[in-house]
């Protein structure tokens, strides 16, 4: 527990100071339709004014900046108890410069797939998507911990998954309601939306695995939140409250399917279900913005209107995206093993990466 908490400190302080320097400038400056050019690095030259009259351009670097860092942390979540501290900032830090600001570009700076129209209002595809997508290839390259499928590897402790998630709910309106980069009444909307695929996402998880175990289980309730949360991300400000109820109880479902059956499955150990639940809940929810989008909601119209090809634009967002971010973040972790151990030894591993990483524990002497 505690090397998964310091690796998502290490990563906020580098991720942060690696958006600075040139993450924002690939993301957010004119460049071409792929990628920014290096006119802000460091930086320099930032308009103080900024993206609306309310909303200064070094807020708006920080609310980004956000993004970044919780994207990044998530992939920690996929190679938990077996990924060398070293080897994960290295990785992380790469893939955030290399894989998620030119992600970032394509939509939200005016890229390419902003130019086919696809919708992404806070970052389902963008985060969620890319991550999951990342922290997949990752857990499969270092492989499973010693030990999957044979020893119980469940939460130590699922109290902390709870207070987690109630933490992150009410940060998600930050998030979600703050793309808005206002307080009116689009926040507002948006607001109503992302509580409502919350709700529903939870309850669906709960039923499903009620239905299925005959016992609803307390991570598998906040487990359903969480995907709701993220399958509404890139509709939140283009669908309405009943749409946002769609949409978390498919994600609810599908998410739930994805981590009690397909992971065993397809035998990968994904060990918080960073792909089960963001990859595929991203997924859910970009395809489902396609379908669900109205035009008096955020001036977009899906499926449900009449336009059906706007799903096979939130398609077309999905396959380029999951493609980019699977093969580079291949590319990234093949080019670091000549160079440095991705996985820690098998002592090291039985010992507990708080021990052998940090030489530190919780609640004992190390």
């Amino acid at each position: 527990m505690l090397s998964i908490a310091g690796q998502c400190v290490a990563l906020c302080c580098v991720v942060s100071l690696l958006w600075i320097v040139i993450g924002y400038s690939l993301a957010f400056t004119g460049g071409n339709d792929y990628v920014g050019g290096l006119e802000l690095l460091l930086l320099a030259n930032l308009d103080l004014e900024g993206v609306q009259q309310t909303f200064p351009g070094p807020l708006f670097v920080v609310f980004q900046l956000g993004f970044a860092v919780v994207s990044s942390s998530l992939i920690t979540g996929a190679v938990a108890d077996r990924m060398r501290f070293s080897s994960v900032l290295c990785f992380v830090a790469i893939w955030s410069v290399i894989v998620y600001a030119p992600v970032v570009h394509w939509i939200w700076g005016g890229g390419f797939l902003r130019q086919e129209g696809v919708l992404d209002y806070a970052g389902g595809t963008i985060v969620h998507i890319n991550a999951g997508i990342a922290g997949l290839v990752a857990c499969l390259v270092v492989g499973k911990r010693r030990g999957y499928g044979t020893q119980n590897m469940a939460p130590h402790n699922p109290l902390f998954s709870v207070i987690g998630v109630s933490l992150l709910w009410i940060g998600w309106f930050g998030f979600s309601a703050g793309s808005a980069l206002s307080a009116g009444k689009s926040a507002a909307v948006v607001m109503l939306v992302t509580q409502s695929a919350a709700a529903s996402g939870g309850v669906a998880w709960m039923l499903f695995e009620w239905w299925a175990l005959r016992k609803p289980s307390v991570l598998g309730l906040v487990s359903g939140v969480v995907a709701g949360l993220v399958a509404v991300t890139p509709a939140a400000g283009y669908v309405s409250p009943g749409g946002a109820i769609v949409i978390g109880v498919v994600a609810g479902v599908c998410c739930c399917w994805a981590c009690a059956w397909m992971k065993y499955k397809l035998g990968y150990d994904d060990a918080l279900d960073v792909f089960g639940i963001h990859g595929v809940g991203g997924f859910v929810g970009a395809l489902l913005t396609g379908v669900l989008a109205l035009q008096s909601v955020g001036g977009a119209s899906g499926a449900i209107e009449g336009n059906f090809y706007q799903i096979w634009v939130q398609l077309e967002g999905v396959v380029a995206v999951a493609a980019w971010s699977g093969i580079a973040s291949l590319v990234i972790l093949f080019a670091m093993k000549p160079f440095m151990t991705l996985r820690v030894s098998e002592d090291e591993e039985v010992e507990g990466l708080d021990s052998s990483q940090h030489g530190e524990a919780v609640g004992r002497e190390p």
